[in-house]
């Protein structure tokens, strides 16, 4: 009896010694092995107890049992000890110095379309439109037919729009040559008051100083039953005077024909070019920037809709032409070269933030 009560005693002093001594959070786990896992030193006493007398059993069985709980708290203690030092030396040599000096540069731009994309987003998300994405492979029904483009209009011919390889079905895909396709879903699904705003790209077969092959554009739709061209005029001019952060743009409405409006117009604002521009042989020149009209009635009787109940009117606009006006970009085509100087000229910083009036 007596050499297991100094077998206990070793134990513990053993124990002791060898967490002072131990300098990590897996030593002091392979020591807790040692003493309390299913082959440890003290877990081995424990089941030799059953060897012993009934009265020796309890007797020493409430000596191991205490040492069994001061060897948990001594472990426990030390585990704790070296976990806060490790933590402690991890913070040290992973802190970072916030008195470096900053980047003498900044790294990266955001692109010209970028941004203007946000701006118009922003205001119009101010006047209370919601954007509204979709396809860029649309079929012949959402791009031409519910949009009342006639079979043998130019806009479907090869030379204008970039068709996919013929299906079994004879029917072909094509890549979407506005983004008018995304209004004719939202009739479809949702029933009026509507005001949305469709961003995205869209492609057609074109390429000079102000088209490009693929360019983007957001457009637009009202729809309601109390709407007039008064309505359409206002939120074109109050977007216009926003955007351009002025209030006295000089803008024309000009009559012209789109398919899916009635009353349709373009809209020219006044900007001042070079005279070696091809665009422009003056010091002042207009650009086209936004088509517009009132939604025709087979549009609205394609979609489901009673045209005689809801009226309304859509616009678009092309993104590359608005930034080209405001930010002094002379030719379309740069936006896609890859040329880093171009855009860390034009180019804006991650701090310009769109709000309704552009940049804040």
């Amino acid at each position: 009896m007596e050499e297991m009560e100094e077998t206990l005693r070793e134990l513990e002093v053993w124990l002791q010694e060898a967490l002072a001594a131990a300098d990590s959070v897996s030593a002091v786990e392979a020591l807790r092995v040692a003493t309390l896992g299913k082959k440890g030193r003290l877990t081995t006493i424990l089941k030799n107890l059953s060897r012993l007398s009934t009265a020796e059993r309890a007797r020493q069985g409430a000596a191991a049992n205490i040492l069994k709980k001061k060897a948990i708290h001594l472990i426990q203690k030390r585990r704790s000890t070296l976990q806060k030092a490790e933590l402690d030396a991890s913070i040290v040599v992973e802190r970072i110095d916030t008195t470096l000096s900053a980047r003498p540069e900044q790294v990266g731009r955001i692109h010209p379309v970028s941004q203007t994309l946000d701006e118009i987003m922003a205001i119009f998300g101010w006047m209370g439109f919601a954007a509204v994405e979709g396809p860029d492979i649309e079929d012949d029904f959402h791009n031409f037919t519910a949009l009342n483009i006639p079979p043998g209009h130019p806009a479907r011919q090869m030379h204008d729009t970039f068709y996919l390889p013929e299906r079994a079905d004879g029917t072909r895909f094509l890549l979407r040559t506005h983004t008018s396709p995304v209004q004719i879903r939202v009739l479809e699904k949702e029933q009026p008051p509507i005001h949305i705003i469709a961003p995205g790209r869209v492609y057609r077969r074109d390429s000079d100083m102000t088209h490009t092959p693929m360019f983007h554009q957001v457009e637009g739709l009202v729809i309601d039953n109390t709407i007039n061209v008064g309505h359409m005029k206002n939120c074109i001019s109050l977007f216009i005077n926003s955007f351009f952060e002025q209030n006295d743009i000089q803008v024309r409405f000009r009559p012209s024909f789109f398919p899916f409006t009635v009353l349709s117009m373009e809209i020219d604002v006044s900007y001042l070019c070079k005279n070696n521009e091809e665009t422009c042989n003056t010091s002042e020149s207009w650009l086209e920037i936004i088509g517009c009209g009132m939604v025709h009635s087979h549009v609205l009787t394609s979609c489901g809709l009673d045209p005689e109940r809801w009226q309304g009117f859509a616009f678009g606009m092309g993104v590359e032409r608005l930034a080209m006006l405001k930010y002094g970009i002379p030719d379309l085509r740069t936006f896609y070269e890859p040329d880093l100087r171009w855009l860390q000229h034009y180019g804006f910083l991650f701090m310009d933030v769109p709000s309704v009036s552009g940049r804040r």
